[in-house]
């Protein structure tokens, strides 16, 4: 049985998809070169991948002779987007104030990263007034 597509990025499409965010369009070879990875993926592996990130509706392509040139259809801040609200959603019973909790007990801020946190709530809090 196929497994479901995944709703947001996958750890294999995320460099791919971090390429195409930076190069704006590849060719698979020159993905894969830009990923600089040993041992470097195989060809068809990189190709498949981008194959499900176009049924995704993340990335489109044109023809360039015989080869195909590959480019994003969505932002780096959108697939950011996408993930946060999964994991809202998933883990924090779409709670912001959980989530927020959880990354303020379990991360190492120092005074000025919190003191930053506290002007953005301020901030945030004062646009819905």
């Amino acid at each position: 049985m196929p497994r479901n597509s995944s709703p947001t990025l996958t750890d294999a499409e995320v460099p791919i998809m971090e390429v195409l965010w930076r190069l704006k369009e590849a060719k698979v070879s020159e993905i894969i070169s830009t990923l600089n990875l040993k041992p470097e993926p195989a060809y068809t592996t990189v190709l498949t991948l981008l194959r499900i990130l176009e049924k995704k509706g993340c990335v489109g392509h044109t023809k360039d002779g015989k080869a195909h040139v590959f480019y994003p259809l969505i932002l780096q801040s959108e697939a950011r987007r996408d993930a946060l609200k999964f994991v809202l959603d998933r883990f924090f019973g779409n709670s912001p104030k959980l989530l927020m909790q959880n990354l303020i007990q379990d991360t190492e801020l120092n005074k000025a990263e919190l003191e930053q946190l506290r002007v953005w709530v301020q901030e945030a809090g004062s646009d819905h007034d």
